[in-house]
C-alpha cells in the first residue's frame, strides 16, 4: 500500500501525472460568479419579482427577467465557446468526451440544492426511503467510487473480452472509502456541494486525459463486463438518476420549489452545459475567456434585477 496519507492516494498512485487535467483556473471565477448570481436570485422577495427592470433603459419586462436574462447570457456563451473550441486544438480524448456531461448534471444538482435549509436535508419521508442527506452521500460517494475503480480498472490495462478479467475490482479495494453515510453525508448543503465538486473535479483531473486505447480497457460495472469508457459515460446519468430521486423526495415531504429556486436552477443548469464545452480539454483558453466572460454579464444581470427589486445583491 502506498504511504501517501491523501483520501484519494489510491487515484492518485494508478494515474498518471503527465496527462492529468486540473481545472481550468479561471474557471474557479466563473463558478463564482454564477454561485454568487444564484445566491442574488433567492434573496429577492418572491413578490419583487414582478417589479419593473429597465435593464438597458424603456423596458416594460419585469425583475424576472433578469433571471432569465442571465442565463441567455449563459447559453451565448455556451454557443460561442463551442464554435471557439471547434476551430483549435479541442484535446478531446474519448474520455474527455464523455465525462464532459458530468458537469451539467453536476450544476444542475448545485441548483436543485441550493435553495434548501438543513432541516429538508434531514427530513425523513418515509416509507424506507433515503433523507436527502443520504442521497448526496451517496452521490459523492459514487463518485469517489468511480474514480478508485477506474484507476484500477486502468492499472490492470485488461483487454475488453480477455476471459481471464475478473469479474469485479478486489473488495479490499473499497475499505479507505469514506462511509457515504456518515463522511461523505456530513454539512451543510454548501459543503456538500462543495465535497461533490472536490470529489468530481479529481476523477476527472486524473482519467480524463488517457488515451483513447486506455478508454477500451476492460472492466466491470454492477457485474457486467464493460470498458472503461462505459463507466466514464456512467459518471453523469449517476448524478442525474439521484437528482430525480431527490425530486421524487421532495414530493413525498411535500416540497414545492418557489419561482426563485426555479429560476436559480434555471442560471446554473446553464452555466453547467457551457462548463461542459470546455470541461476535462486542453487548448481552450479562448472558450473559456468565452465562459467566464458570460458568467460575468449574468452575474451583473442579476445584480442589476436586485437592485430594481429593492434588494441590491
Amino acid at each position: 500500500m502506498t504511504d501517501d496519507t491523501r483520501t484519494d492516494a489510491l487515484l492518485y498512485r494508478w494515474t498518471d501525472d503527465a496527462v492529468a487535467r486540473p481545472l481550468h483556473p479561471a474557471l474557479i471565477g466563473a463558478r463564482a460568479d454564477v454561485t454568487a448570481a444564484a445566491r442574488g436570485l433567492l434573496a429577492i422577495p418572491e413578490a419583487a419579482l414582478a417589479k419593473p427592470w429597465a435593464w438597458i433603459g424603456g423596458s416594460e419586462e419585469e425583475v424576472r427577467y433578469g433571471a432569465y436574462r442571465a442565463a441567455e447570457s449563459l447559453e451565448l456563451a455556451e454557443i460561442e465557446a463551442r464554435t471557439v473550441a471547434s476551430s483549435g486544438d479541442p484535446g478531446e480524448t474519448i474520455a474527455a468526451r464523455l465525462v464532459g456531461p458530468t458537469t451539467a448534471a453536476r450544476w444542475d444538482l448545485h441548483g436543485l440544492l441550493m435553495p434548501l435549509v438543513g432541516a429538508q436535508l434531514d427530513a425523513d419521508p418515509g416509507g424506507g426511503e433515503w433523507s436527502i442527506r443520504l442521497t448526496m452521500g451517496h452521490i459523492i460517494g459514487g463518485q469517489r467510487g468511480y474514480g478508485w475503480g477506474g484507476a484500477w480498472w486502468l492499472s490492470q490495462g485488461y483487454a475488453a473480452g480477455d476471459p481471464a478479467m475478473p469479474g469485479g475490482a478486489p473488495d479490499d479495494l473499497w475499505d479507505g472509502l469514506p462511509d457515504e453515510a456518515t463522511s461523505e453525508a456530513a454539512g451543510s448543503v454548501t459543503q456538500l456541494l462543495d465535497r461533490l465538486d472536490e470529489v468530481t473535479d479529481l476523477t476527472v483531473e486524473r482519467l480524463a486525459g488517457i488515451s483513447d486505447e486506455q478508454a477500451g480497457f476492460g472492466a466491470t460495472w454492477a457485474g457486467f463486463r464493460v470498458t472503461l469508457a462505459f463507466r466514464f459515460g456512467r459518471w453523469s446519468s449517476h448524478i442525474r438518476e439521484h437528482a430525480i430521486q431527490i425530486e421524487k423526495t421532495f414530493a413525498m415531504l411535500g416540497h414545492v420549489p418557489d419561482e426563485r429556486a426555479r429560476l436559480a436552477r434555471n442560471l446554473l443548469a446553464a452555466y453547467g452545459r457551457a462548463e461542459s464545452v470546455v470541461f476535462a480539454r486542453t487548448d481552450v483558453d479562448a472558450a473559456v475567456e468565452r465562459i467566464v466572460r458570460g458568467a460575468a454579464e449574468a452575474k451583473a444581470a442579476v445584480e442589476s434585477a436586485s437592485a430594481a427589486a429593492g434588494d441590491a445583491a
